[in-house]
């Protein structure tokens, strides 16, 4: 086996190098603001947690300036993208407003925000947040789901996008 990296430091270049190798789904985490509008972020650090009861878990930057804005809501959505929606997860992972602009969405009977087109959608509720350096670990109660029957996810692997063959 041929070491890529072989350094021992735990510098954030050499983790993220070698953490990239590892890869993940795409989602859309997000919320209508206190006006009405929606507000999210590009998340790939989602997993599910527990089955009973419902939990899914998060990785939220302490800087996100959306963050804020989703967690005041008490409800948000969690959009598994799929593999035609590179775009969705660009929009969503640039800084500054308006986000959405391009983006189909809709709200749920939960009011939170899903992207149309998505693979799967679960509606959800913070049940937990624990800081971890610089981000937070959110848990969340999923409140209701929805799945598409066909599609490929979306994959980020080594700081890109990625396909893979399923069947």
């Amino acid at each position: 086996m041929e070491r890529l990296n072989s350094a021992e430091s735990t510098d954030s270049a050499g983790f993220r190098e070698v953490l990239g190798r590892f890869a993940s789904g795409v989602t859309v985490v997000a919320a209508l603001d206190e006006h009405g509008e929606p507000a999210g972020l590009a998340c790939q650090s989602f997993a599910s947690l527990s089955l009973d009861p419902p939990l899914v878990m998060l990785c939220v930057g302490t800087t996100s300036s959306s963050w804020p804005k989703i967690l005041r809501a008490g409800r948000f959505g969690v959009s598994v993208l799929a593999d035609d929606q590179r775009d969705v997860c660009a929009a969503l992972g640039r800084k500054g407003a308006d986000k959405f602009a391009g983006v189909e969405w809709e709200t749920s009977a939960h009011g939170a925000v899903r992207v149309a087109g998505a693979l799967a959608t679960l509606d959800c509720a913070p049940h937990a947040i624990h800081e971890a350096g610089d981000h937070y670990v959110v848990t969340a109660r999923v409140l209701g789901l929805t799945a598409r029957e066909d599609g490929r996810p979306l994959l980020y692997y080594r700081s890109d996008y990625a396909t893979g063959v399923f069947a």
